[in-house]
């Protein structure tokens, strides 16, 4: 029962993480912009939640397999969600738009325009984790 209502904020909460991973990236990428043969990188956000939900799942299922060190059997083991993250398995490169002398791949007006969207995206799954929760809160209280 447990699972089922925290099941969506997992994955927000997963989502969160892979979005915080990919600003990373993108600043990184901004702030090297004038740097001599760096090469942009950006995060495969749909491989990453593959691998963040795969390894919330397997983390669920090894909790309930092993009673999660709780004092009494009759106690119910709380997930734990955790971003397994190997930068180098979700990190690609980014594809060159256009050529420049110093081989520097990032092109400031894209990642300007994906560090915007990247946040606004954050923003949106904080506030759905939010009302999701206030709708929880308000059913709990009972009003």
């Amino acid at each position: 029962m447990l699972d089922k209502m925290t099941q969506q904020i997992g994955f927000h909460g997963n989502a969160l993480l892979v979005r915080s991973e990919r600003q990373r990236a993108i600043a990184s990428n901004i702030a090297n912009a004038d740097t001599p043969g760096y090469v942009a990188r950006d995060v495969n956000f749909a491989a990453a939640m593959q691998e963040a939900t795969q390894a919330s799942e397997r983390d669920a299922r090894s909790a309930s397999s092993k009673a999660a060190s709780t004092s009494d059997p009759r106690h119910i083991p709380l997930p734990t969600v955790r971003f397994h993250s190997d930068r180098d398995s979700t990190l690609g490169y980014a594809v060159q738009t256009q050529p420049s002398l110093d081989n520097n791949t990032v092109d400031l007006d894209r990642e300007r325009a994906n560090f915007v969207d990247n946040a606004v995206r954050y923003e949106a799954t904080l506030r759905f984790i939010n009302g999701n929760a206030k709708t929880m809160l308000s059913a709990i209280q009972g009003q």
